[in-house]
């Protein structure tokens, strides 16, 4: 029987609660022990002393209310780069950067697993075999560097989360079995899956079922991204009466799944990005809402 534990990814949080100790009072209030930290909420490659002075302030709230940080992950932000498959040379040295800083960040606050949105090639790249190989290469090979740099710095795991778009790697199931196969090559810290249950909206056949990623990819994957989403885009959804009514996520079928799979142990985050106009007494209901539903099943 898989041990799954509830937590939060604290897309919630982004602009509205940014101070640690502002997003575990609410967590805490809630009753929810783990979270997730989103890289929304500081940009790794800050001034020294400002990432110093939130590390602090975060270290002090989640001690102070009980909070445990399951991993580090990029955000909203992040994910509007191309990071490590970026066309031009420079900028995926600047990617590179961009993760050793965020490796370096979630080592001080003590936490073993840091991850995301990897890597995005460029309409003319993906369309070009000969550019698509090469940048694919580089790719393992910088995530292989990655890895060293995050085991010498104390983290255990590296957690790479399929997409929903196929330019952004891995995308179908045979290409994230492959993709797995070849970066835990060699010494590092291992790469893990951060599955995600609305990422499947753009494929066909038995890649589109979120259950069989579920299936197939959950002991792999120590966390994992729940969203309520009706199958046709990356909604973010909360799980409220309202969008349950018109989502196909089903919590106790996700459960059965993960349990299927053999997995031990599984994170469960919920991912709730509200849009940034949604009011803020708005955001707070939904998340309570959902974190009250979701506790009846994880």
């Amino acid at each position: 029987m898989v041990k799954t534990r509830f937590g939060l990814n604290l897309s919630w949080a982004v602009k509205r609660w940014p101070l640690p100790e502002d997003w575990a009072e609410i967590a805490a209030r809630l009753d929810v022990k783990y979270v997730q930290f989103s890289f929304d909420l500081l940009d790794p490659r800050a001034l020294s002393i400002a990432v110093d002075h939130m590390m602090g302030l975060l270290i002090d709230a989640v001690k102070r209310f009980g909070i445990t940080i399951h991993s580090t992950f990029t955000g909203l932000a992040a994910y509007s780069f191309n990071m490590l498959s970026h066309p031009d040379p420079l900028m995926r040295y600047d990617a590179m950067d961009w993760y050793m800083r965020a490796i370096d960040f979630t080592a001080k606050i003590g936490v073993r697993a840091t991850g995301g949105h990897i890597a995005a090639k460029s309409v003319k790249d993906f369309n070009n075999p000969q550019r698509r190989d090469y940048l694919d290469t580089m790719l393992i090979e910088s995530v292989r560097a990655l890895r060293r740099y995050a085991q010498n710095r104390g983290l255990e795991m590296i957690l790479w989360e399929p997409m929903p778009v196929a330019r952004e790697p891995p995308w179908t199931m045979d290409e994230t079995k492959s993709i797995l196969s070849k970066v835990n090559v060699g010494g590092g810290a291992q790469v893990k899956l951060n599955i995600d249950v609305g990422h499947q909206c753009t494929l066909k056949g038995v890649d589109a079922d979120p259950y069989e990623w579920l299936k197939e990819f959950a002991p792999d994957s120590p966390s994992v991204h729940i969203q309520q989403t009706d199958g046709k885009g990356d909604r973010h959804w909360p799980f409220t009466e309202e969008y349950n009514k018109i989502g196909i996520i089903n919590v106790e079928k996700l459960l059965e799944a993960i349990d299927d799979s053999g997995a031990k142990e599984v994170y469960i985050m919920l991912e709730y990005i509200p849009p940034f106009e949604a009011p803020d007494e708005e955001v707070l209901r939904n998340l309570e809402e959902s974190v009250r539903y979701l506790k009846q099943y994880i």
